[in-house]
């Protein structure tokens, strides 16, 4: 794979610093509009409150001469900016006629000069204030408060009282607190882009870990991933290491059983090349007799070492499951054909519950088909198999599943009964068969996990029991 050539999409490193970046960066921007909105509006507020008392001043100054025409004492005012012209702090008086147009600027303070506030007519409750931003003086921005006051004794006079004020110390000051805030919210978004940077390395620095010890074992420096690793990655590291260990375990076994093969071998083949470099004998029956002989050993040897090979690739393999019912019905039914002449009576007793064997239905069919091919070579009469499950209360390879097979016939002391599990060993040279049934099927059982028995049976031979790793039903 060439790493240099790895798109930027499938990098888990960019992954992680672009969600990561690009949240923080969603998080600072929302948080800029907040906080730039909540400092505009506290300042409006406080803006909007000192004119408020501004207007309340005027509104308590006001008072009418003996003709009802408004009078306010400038000098009754206390702030000096009144009397200074354009100075940003205004207030003006307008007559309201009843029926909605008035007078603007019957009273003005100095600070307008020349000049007067213009808004537009506006129905006001008496007493009410009214905010509006408008052009002032040279164009600058107002705030402009208005209230509505009546003349006392007269009814129809109606007059509203304007006071304004210049936003552009205001908006100067929020934009000074914008740009700054800006200038941090952006540093800040580099110092978190920074960390979520260091974070990312710091937390993917195990997987450079993981790579290095990987090159070692396929560079055949180590034989397993060495190394401190934390706690999310060592189950995948001892997951890993397992692998490698059965690996090991299958190569060193296909070794031996290679070796092996070879060895058991050996013998039939010195034996055949000897009779081909010796004269031809006046009868070729023996020479045949010799050959067929060997031949067979050799098969044997070959059929042995071809079911060890193909159950220590497949067993222990997870999700392994047989159901035992099927597997021993459809080997009864062989059995009684092949067996048909010697009139054996197999009889089954398996429990209502069914039963799982946690292994493959090939490699059940022959350690069963071998035991119940034995069974009936021996038997008289009857053959019986029975099968049930121990360790029902406890979980996973605990669970053992017990199949027994008896017969009737002669039986075998128990000095024979470990000779007989022999390979080649036959107790009995009159009864037709190879002498690997049980070896064989007590390596099966061995390299599932399980045994092979034999005892004395109740129906007067022998009891061959084999103990099996059970499989639960299927969720």
């Amino acid at each position: 794979m060439n790493r240099g050539g790895l798109h930027w999409s499938r990098s888990l490193r960019f992954r992680l610093l672009a969600v990561t970046v690009a949240g923080v960066a969603v998080a600072v921007v929302l948080a800029g509009f907040v906080l730039s909105g909540l400092f505009r509006e506290h300042v409006q507020r406080q803006f909007e409150a000192a004119l408020v008392q501004q207007l309340d001043q005027v509104t308590a100054r006001l008072g009418f001469d003996a003709q009802g025409q408004p009078v306010i004492a400038a000098q009754a005012l206390s702030d000096p900016r009144w009397l200074k012209p354009y100075s940003g702090l205004y207030w003006q008086v307008d007559a309201m006629a009843p029926d909605g147009n008035g007078r603007a600027g019957m009273l003005r303070s100095r600070s307008l000069w020349d000049t007067s506030l213009a808004l537009q007519v506006d129905a006001l409750a008496d007493g009410a204030v009214h905010a509006h931003e408008v052009a002032g003086p040279q164009g600058a921005p107002l705030l402009v408060l208005e209230r509505t006051v009546r003349a006392e004794g007269v009814d129809a006079a109606r007059w509203r009282l304007i006071v304004a004020a210049d936003l552009q110390a205001t908006q100067a000051a929020t934009a000074r607190f914008t740009r700054v805030l800006v200038l941090s919210l952006a540093a800040l978004l580099v110092l978190l882009a920074t960390a979520a940077w260091a974070q990312v390395a710091v937390g993917l620095k195990p997987l450079q870990a993981l790579q290095r010890g990987l090159q070692a074992v396929r560079q055949a420096r180590a034989t397993q991933l060495q190394g401190a690793f934390p706690a999310e990655v060592q189950p995948l590291v001892d997951d890993f290491n397992a692998v490698l260990g059965r690996n090991a375990e299958v190569v060193e076994r296909a070794r031996t059983q290679a070796g092996n093969l070879a060895h058991a071998l050996k013998t039939p083949l010195t034996v055949l090349e000897n009779a081909a470099r010796a004269p031809a004998p006046s009868d070729g029956a023996a020479l045949a007799a010799l050959v067929l002989d060997q031949v067979q050993v050799a098969r044997r040897h070959i059929d042995w070492h071809l079911a060890r090979s193909r159950v220590a690739a497949s067993a222990h393999l997870p999700g392994q499951r047989t159901a035992l019912e099927p597997v021993v019905g459809g080997l009864v039914r062989v059995v009684n054909k092949v067996h048909a002449g010697q009139g054996v009576d197999i009889t089954i007793a398996l429990p209502d519950a069914p039963l799982f064997f946690a292994g493959e239905a090939q490699d059940l069919q022959e350690m069963l088909g071998n035991v119940l091919d034995n069974a009936c070579k021996w038997a008289q009469s009857t053959v019986r198999l029975t099968a049930h499950a121990q360790g029902e209360g406890a979980e996973g390879p605990l669970r053992q599943l017990l199949i027994k097979v008896e017969d009737d016939g002669p039986g075998i002391g128990a000095a024979q009964r470990a000779q007989a599990l022999e390979r080649g060993v036959r107790l009995d040279e009159t009864v037709p068969g190879t002498g690997l049934g049980l070896a064989i099927v007590q390596d099966l059982a061995a390299m599932y996990g399980g045994r092979l028995d034999l005892e004395p049976a109740d129906l007067g031979g022998l009891s061959v029991v084999l103990v099996l790793p059970a499989a639960g039903e299927s969720v």
